[in-house]
């Protein structure tokens, strides 16, 4: 029996390696809330995406990194009260909003916010204020999976930026602590209308990152989770060698900076780093998913566009909803230089009729 699994998870590794991404996937046949467009800034800003993608290159050929960082900042901000860049917005004060305090958010990468508004300054230095926090950070997201190594897909876009931050309950709410088991999770995905199938493929997101001791040590202090393999057991604690301990490592054992489907392969091999991760395989709900995705990276691939292009259109604001954030972390009638800006632009307006 044990030669028998050996021969079949050395099958999938050499399945898995052959697939490469190919062109872009076509999405645009998938239907999209009204508001939103797959041509939204063909007259306004033609020059968006290769903007985005231009500087992200530059990013990540220094810190391959932060593209896990910025495709997790686009989770948590849609999941929780929609794609509006909320979780972007500081408090009042200028310090952290109650939506970036919350625990699940505190780990967020401070660089992907960074990356973001400059992004954004970007963007709107060559079109002027036209393209939203939540448009540039939803074309992060899909550039951040295709420059490590994923597909290539179209993003609907047209999202405007939302005007209040969530609160800690919301966000301890509607998203999925790495301690869930698999019901758990399809339940609580399911209220957004994903199912199994979009829940394991978006959970393939973690085939890149990383994970913080404190997200999976209850795995194995005071007792070793039996479902987990030994080896690679034995190879966490001596990274953890405390539950407290302040440290981190990664997602996927096999390729942890490559966009594919090795994470399922290490689902199959007990070697998945959250329970949330590993119960995806026990759950019979859920078992034949990930099996299938990891001898298949292409069927995971489309999968993983379908629900991502689900989740990036979850309580939009669109049309007259919201605004377009000068300054993703601030509210337009908070940020002193854009209000500042429109003072003198109307000054300069006035004086043309004077």
């Amino acid at each position: 029996m044990v030669t028998t699994s050996l021969l079949l998870i050395s099958s999938l590794l050499v399945a898995s390696q052959f697939y490469i991404s190919e062109a872009k996937i076509e999405t645009n046949d998938l239907p999209i809330v009204k508001g939103l467009s797959w041509t939204f800034y063909d007259k306004s800003c033609p020059q968006l995406e290769d903007i985005v993608r231009k500087q992200l290159k530059k990013v990540f050929k220094e810190d391959v990194g932060q593209a896990a960082g910025l495709l997790r900042l686009h989770f948590h901000d849609c999941f929780v009260q929609g794609c509006d860049s909320s979780v972007l917005l500081d408090g009042s004060a200028g310090g952290p909003s109650e939506e970036q305090k919350s625990p699940p958010n505190l780990s967020l990468r401070k660089k992907a916010f960074e990356i973001i508004n400059d992004l954004r300054n970007r963007v709107h230095a060559k079109c002027g204020r036209v393209v939203s926090c939540s448009d540039v950070t939803a074309i992060a997201a899909r550039d951040s999976v295709f420059l490590t190594g994923g597909p290539d897909y179209e993003v609907p876009l047209g999202r405007k930026d939302g005007l209040t931050f969530a609160t800690q309950e919301a966000t301890l709410a509607n998203l999925v602590p790495p301690f869930a088991k698999a019901d758990a999770i399809l339940t609580s995905l399911a209220t957004k209308n994903f199912d199994a199938t979009d829940t394991v493929a978006l959970s393939g997101a973690h085939t890149i990152g990383i994970g913080h001791c404190s997200s999976f040590t209850d795995r194995l202090y005071p007792n070793q989770d039996p479902v987990m393999d030994k080896t690679y057991a034995k190879n966490l604690k001596a990274i953890c060698p405390k539950s407290d301990t302040n440290a981190t490592t990664v997602l996927d054992l096999r390729s942890p900076d490559i966009f594919d489907n090795k994470y399922f392969v290490d689902l199959m091999n007990r070697q998945g780093l959250f329970t949330s991760d590993q119960d995806l395989y026990t759950n019979s709900k859920t078992k034949n998913i990930v099996t299938s995705f990891a001898v298949d990276q292409k069927l995971f691939f489309e999968k993983f566009i379908l629900a991502m292009t689900k989740m990036g259109q979850l309580s939009v604001l669109t049309g007259n909803q919201g605004e377009i954030r000068a300054n993703c972390s601030l509210r337009n009638q908070n940020n002193k230089a854009y209000l500042a800006s429109l003072v003198e632009e109307g000054v300069e307006t006035l004086a043309e009729f004077m």
